[in-house]
């Protein structure tokens, strides 16, 4: 039987294109809307702990520490609440597996986070672990064992998959993502994607770059899945950041991934882009003659010699030396 179905991080999807985390997997109508576009997955909008703190600050008024104390703990629990509502809703009325998502910065709140969030409902959680590391005297490979650590602590305190969305900047993701799996983690994917930062030359004051990835962002996700899903075969992969057709998609699962997380496409196109999607990804397996998605999976990945030279490139000496 021919069939775009996958499985990743113990999750069985109907399709590879799992939605993203953004501000439109925060409204239900809309998860609602993405599931009857064939999405195999839906990543709820993160729970930022740093959203908590500045919800906080912003009632810091000149009162007594002790009501202070108290508006902390009911703006926090307020918001976590409001989260876990949107777990339990969404599982009203989606049938695809919700995966909730969270980025803390205070040791403990992973772990808390996470316990609340599986007795919600979620099928699995996301944990978005992100930092730019600029002290001069944080230690090369710090970052990553922070990485594992939280994955540690958090895979023994629940049940449900837990997942690490990592960011790029790592000095090998190889070691991590191995180090990752043999901490609890169910599943990785390959970027997160930081702020973009840009200049406006004529106030000369900083301003938000394009805040949405294009095909041109795609090679860097590709590469590495390309030579983790080679080194590391057990973990299950997701490819995040230029997925932007259902060309793609097939990219994506050719380097070894199992499935791709999009926000950009869906939002810039809609719940259609989904569809689109699936649909091209059919037409091109039976165009290749392939019944299934892991009857190709990691067909280009780094396990061949000639793929590995590829994906191991770092010069553009043979490039332009064919450039007149």
């Amino acid at each position: 039987m021919k069939t775009i179905a996958t499985r990743f991080a113990g999750l069985q999807l109907k399709s590879p294109v799992i939605v993203g985390s953004s501000s439109q997997t925060a409204s239900v109508a809309r998860l609602a809307e993405y599931e009857k576009a064939g999405a195999g997955a839906l990543v709820l909008k993160s729970l930022f702990e740093e959203s908590i703190t500045m919800e906080i600050a912003a009632n810091d008024t000149d009162i007594h520490p002790e009501a202070y104390d108290y508006i902390s703990e009911y703006v926090g629990e307020k918001v976590l609440s409001d989260y876990l509502n949107l777990i339990r809703e969404a599982k009203k009325v989606c049938t695809i597996p919700v995966i909730a998502s969270i980025a803390c910065h205070t040791d403990g709140k992973w772990e808390e986070f996470a316990k609340r969030i599986e007795e919600a409902g979620a099928d699995a959680l996301e944990l978005n672990i992100m930092s730019l590391c600029t002290a001069r005297n944080y230690s090369a490979g710090a970052f990553e064992k922070m990485n594992v650590d939280i994955v540690a602590h958090v895979s023994r305190k629940i049940g449900i998959p837990v997942i690490a969305k990592l960011g790029s900047n790592l000095t090998n993701p190889v070691e991590l993502c191995d180090r990752l799996l043999a901490n609890g983690a169910k599943g990785v994917v390959l970027f997160n994607r930081f702020y973009p930062t840009d200049i406006d030359i004529d106030r000369m004051d900083f301003t938000t770059g394009n805040p949405f990835t294009s095909s041109a962002d795609l090679s860097l996700p590709l590469r590495w899945a390309g030579i983790v899903s080679s080194s590391v075969p057990a973990l299950p992969l997701a490819v995040s950041g230029g997925v932007d057709s259902w060309k793609g998609v097939v990219k994506s699962i050719l380097s070894g991934a199992s499935a791709v997380e999009v926000a950009s496409a869906v939002i810039r196109n809609g719940a259609s882009w989904i569809s689109e999607a699936n649909e091209g990804l059919r037409r091109w397996q039976e165009e290749k003659g392939f019944a299934s998605i892991e009857a190709y999976r990691g067909r280009l990945n780094a396990s061949d010699p000639e793929n590995a030279d590829c994906l191991m490139r770092t010069q553009f000496i043979r490039h332009f030396s064919e450039v007149h």
